[in-house]
Formats: C-alpha cells, sequence, structure tokens
C-alpha cells in the first residue's frame, strides 16, 4: 500500500463463509451454482428484450438495466470467493478491497434506484394508463437511468475516499467473503467515526429516499386496484406487482438489517447470512420473478430460443 495512506497493511485476508474444509466444498459448489444461474437468467431477459421489439417499453428498460446490474453485481464478489478457494489463497490487495467495495456499494445504489424507478413506472401504468405514454417518455426515462448512475458512483467514490483515509495496522483478517464496509472499519485502528457518521447519514438518505417513493407508488397502486370491479383485473396487477414487493422485502430488509441497526444486535454469522441474501439470492431470484410470473416474458424467451414444444408456448399463455 502506498506510504501516503499511513497503514502498514498490504492486503486484507478473507476468511470466507466456514472455515471447515467440507463446509467450504459445499459452499463453492453452491455459490458457482448460483452464480451461473444469476449470469445466464439474468442475460437471458437482457436478450429477450433486445430481441423483441414488444418489449421495447419503459418497463422492460429498466428490467434489462435491472438485470445487468445483477450480473455486474454478483460478479463483483463471487468470482474471486470461487478463486480464492480454487487456488487456496485468501488474501486481496488493499487496493483491490477498495475497489471491490466501491463496485459493490456502485450496483447496490444501482438495484435500489432501480426499483424505485420501476414503482414509479408500475404507479403511472396503473394509475394513470391514459397518460403513460406521455408521462414515460424515452428521454425521462434515459434521465432517470444516467442520474442514477451518476448518484450511485458518486456515493460510492465518497465511501472509498472515506475508507481509504483510515489507517489500518496489525489486523488484516476479515471474517467474511468480500471487503464489506463494516467489516472494515472495525479493523481501523484509527478513528472510523466519520464513516460511520456518512453511513447513517448520506447513506441512510440514499436508501430511505428510494424506499419511501416505493411505498408511496404502492399505496397508491393498491388504492387504484381496489376500485377495479374486475376480480381477474384485480389479479393482474397484483401478481405483477407482488413479484416487484417481493424483490424489495428482500433487499431493503437484508440490507437494514446488517448497515442501519443496533451494533449490539449484530454477529459475524447474522451479518454474513443477510449479506449473502442481498448480494448473491436476490440477484439469482430477479430472472425467476420477472420472467415465470410475467407473460409477455414467457412468450418472448419462447420466441427466442424457438421453441417448438407446444406444451411449453401454451404455459406461456396461461395467466
Amino acid at each position: 500500500m502506498e506510504k501516503g495512506n499511513q497503514s502498514t497493511v498490504m492486503e486484507f485476508l478473507l476468511l470466507g463463509l466456514s472455515s471447515q474444509p467440507e463446509h467450504q466444498q459445499l459452499l463453492f459448489v453452491l455459490f458457482l451454482f448460483m452464480y451461473l444461474i444469476t449470469v445466464l437468467g439474468n442475460l437471458l431477459i437482457i436478450l429477450a428484450i433486445v430481441t423483441d421489439s414488444h418489449l421495447h417499453v419503459p418497463m422492460y428498460f429498466f428490467l434489462s438495466n435491472l438485470s445487468f446490474v445483477d450480473i455486474c453485481f454478483t460478479s463483483t464478489t463471487i468470482p474471486k470467493m470461487l478463486a480464492n478457494h480454487v487456488t487456496g489463497s485468501k488474501t486481496i490487495p488493499f487496493g483491490g478491497c477498495l475497489a471491490q467495495m466501491y463496485f459493490l456499494f456502485v450496483f447496490a445504489d444501482m438495484d435500489n434506484f432501480l426499483l424505485a424507478v420501476m414503482a414509479y413506472d408500475r404507479f403511472v401504468a396503473v394509475c394513470h394508463p391514459l397518460h403513460y405514454a406521455t408521462k414515460m417518455t424515452h428521454h425521462l426515462c434515459a434521465l432517470l437511468t444516467v442520474g442514477s448512475w451518476m448518484v450511485a458512483n458518486s456515493n460510492a467514490l465518497l465511501h472509498t475516499l472515506l475508507m481509504a483515509r483510515l489507517t489500518f495496522c496489525d489486523n488484516n483478517v476479515i471474517p467474511h467473503f468480500f471487503c464489506d464496509v463494516s467489516p472494515l472499519m472495525k479493523l481501523s485502528c484509527s478513528d472510523p467515526s466519520l464513516n460511520e457518521m456518512v453511513i447513517f447519514t448520506e447513506g441512510g438518505l440514499i436508501m430511505i429516499t428510494p424506499f419511501i417513493c416505493i411505498l408511496a407508488s404502492y399505496i397508491h397502486i393498491a388504492s387504484a386496484v381496489l376500485r377495479i370491479p374486475s376480480m381477474k383485473g384485480k389479479w393482474k396487477v397484483f401478481s405483477t406487482c407482488g413479484s416487484h414487493l417481493a424483490v424489495v422485502s428482500l433487499f431493503y430488509g437484508t440490507i437494514i438489517a446488517v448497515y442501519f441497526s443496533p451494533s449490539s444486535t449484530h454477529s459475524t454469522e447474522k451479518d454474513s447470512a443477510a449479506t449473502v441474501m442481498y448480494t448473491v439470492v436476490t440477484p439469482m431470484l430477479n430472472p425467476f420473478i420477472y420472467s415465470l410470473r410475467n407473460q409477455d416474458m414467457k412468450r418472448a424467451l419462447a420466441k427466442m430460443v424457438g421453441s417448438k414444444n407446444p406444451c411449453l408456448m401454451l404455459s406461456s399463455e396461461v395467466p
């Protein structure tokens, strides 16, 4: 590490999720399987949306962005974990650790913003269907996406620079499978109070604002749906929005548990399990939630793979 950072630590040691060899073998297979499912599933969604002109609408534009972000999100942590297992080395350079933390912040924030934008898109579609085309223009969609990337990168850069200013002395063991901000602050032999304050203030604002937008959007959606006389119409809307809410609940619930709960309630095991949920499980579930519960996506996927199976084509028509 550079002398300007006043640290004797040149690299960190990632202990992973278990120290027992038999558990490590099982975790390697499990994480490799989940990573392949995440990448292949999200790639299929992106390709289906790109190749099907019927899906060139705001909802699927945001969904393709979410799939891209989810691929990048898992690729920030899992390949390094798998490589460490294969090589038998658990080390990561100080610069690599900061880079990993930076991209984790970027993609976590992008997931956060895209879930909020998708909730707003559903709000406009359900509550203002006649004005949907004029409200959700291509210009607005591009502006929301580019703005999200700019804010996410600015936020990640702030937290990374604050982490780089800390001094790390003798202890370089991280009881985790990636360089997360909380374990790193615990290892610092300098005062991390500024980092903690920024996480709870600026970081809290970054998380809470989209979450409030999501809640407000779905409150209005629920109110509008309850006024629909047809039970079939109610079920169709609730089915689509319910899958979105499932992802939102899992994503925000685990992040709040790790970063915004009292430190007295934390433990290495609980924090590791929660981070696995939002960094690995949620990105893996997105392809299934948004394709298996979405008829347009089913048709696009069936069309893309050129399926001739009548049973598959028939199942894609079943609501």
